[in-house]
């Protein structure tokens, strides 16, 4: 797939709902267009399926059918950039049961969180990081996957281009890169910065221009407008649902990400980066006191977003019940697979240009659905 499909220009994609004031179905139906295809991001992986961040889980999710695989992306103490959820390892790895590294457990300050007893990548060089396993980060909620623990190596972030080179060889699709920059402040306290190895790597492997398929992005602000000097690749502010991004707590600014999802703040926003990746319930549709989605609330995020020529990025949906709208649970069990195909195709409808899902899929599945029933609808116009 070639990355003009997805960065084609965003004015002419009037999105339908977002934060703000609610807009009613007419409104909806008035402003629907016929819209280039979302992306499914495959969310650090399959990782509904694999422990995440793991070479295993991105293979199986580009061939589930993943438009792009998501690495976030921590630094070890010698500066290479592996592919973690977190610094912290013991979330995500074995290394709690090795010996040798008892000594290494220790308690931090993380963005102004105390993180006790445990052990941080920064701590630990490649070569001790090559030792350890990977584990599963939530074993209540996917016991299935930790039938692979231990099995799966910590990979790099360029053995994670690699493989999607090879994937590409083998299969002539294009697959797309969608690192996140984790902690990036706190990293470069520690004089590990994440932003220059990243490009290094990206720019050295061939991602230079807006049409590669490469988007970058991060919670934070001041490292975007870093690497918004640094690089041509695409960039992607990401909205948590309360709070303030880290870098505007540490420089004393009183930017929270409420100010960021209002029209003023997506167009400052765009000066910046390319697109916005919101938490889906909080910015898009919220859930009614019954647990169900509240579409009759849905906001004015996406339209504001679109009008401000910033692509949006949801996350995260999860196939399991306990993660999903009651009206999309199937069964009693919390833990058993609900209808997420249904979960997303109401967000879909909003005019979303892409989405992060564990189960790549089940967002495949349920983005071929939608588009082929909107493409009828709009006299099967090419894209």
């Amino acid at each position: 797939m070639h990355m003009l499909r997805f960065l084609a220009p965003t004015l002419a994609l009037v999105g339908v709902v977002g934060i703000g004031a609610p807009v009613g179905a007419s409104d909806r139906d008035r402003e629907f267009v016929c819209r280039p295809r979302p992306i499914v991001i495959a969310h650090r992986g399959a990782s509904g399926y694999r422990p995440e961040h793991t070479l295993e889980a991105y293979e199986l999710a580009i061939d589930l059918g993943a438009d792009f695989i998501e690495p976030d992306l921590v630094s070890t103490r010698d500066g290479v950039l592996i592919a973690r959820h977190d610094n912290v390892l013991n979330l995500t790895t074995d290394v709690a049961a090795r010996p040798a590294f008892s000594g290494r457990r220790t308690t931090k300050v993380v963005d102004g969180a105390v993180v006790a007893n445990s052990w941080f990548s920064e701590d630990f060089t490649l070569a001790e990081i090559r030792t350890l396993r990977a584990i599963e980060r939530i074993p209540a909620v996917r016991p299935d996957n930790t039938d692979f623990d231990g099995q799966f190596r910590v990979p790099t972030l360029q053995e994670v281009i690699d493989l999607v080179k090879r994937k590409e060889c083998r299969t002539g699709r294009r697959i797309g890169l969608y690192p996140e920059t984790k902690h990036p402040t706190y990293f470069d306290a520690l004089g590990l910065s994440l932003e220059e190895p990243l490009v290094r790597t990206l720019h050295r492997n061939g991602y230079r221009h807006k049409s590669d398929p490469v988007f970058i992005q991060s919670f934070e602000v001041r490292n975007l407008k870093d690497l918004a000097r640094m690089t041509n690749l695409s960039l992607v502010q990401l909205l948590w649902l309360e709070g303030q991004p880290y870098d505007a707590v540490a420089e004393g600014s009183t930017l929270d990400y409420d100010e960021m999802a209002t029209p003023a703040g997506l167009r400052a926003i765009s000066r910046y980066a390319d697109g916005v990746g919101p938490e889906k319930t909080y910015f898009l549709i919220p859930r009614a006191p019954d647990g169900s989605l509240d579409v009759d609330n849905a906001t004015n995020f996406v339209r504001d977003a679109h009008r401000a020529n910033l692509l949006v990025h949801p996350y995260t949906f999860r196939a399991e019940n306990v993660f999903l709208p009651t009206e999309f649970r199937i069964g009693a069990d919390p833990l058993a697979i609900g209808d997420a195909e249904g979960e997303i195709q109401a967000f879909l409808a909003l005019g979303i240009d892409g989405f992060f899902t564990d189960h790549a899929d089940v967002g495949v599945a349920a983005r071929n659905e939608f588009v082929g029933e909107r493409d009828r609808g709009c006299g099967n116009r090419r894209r």
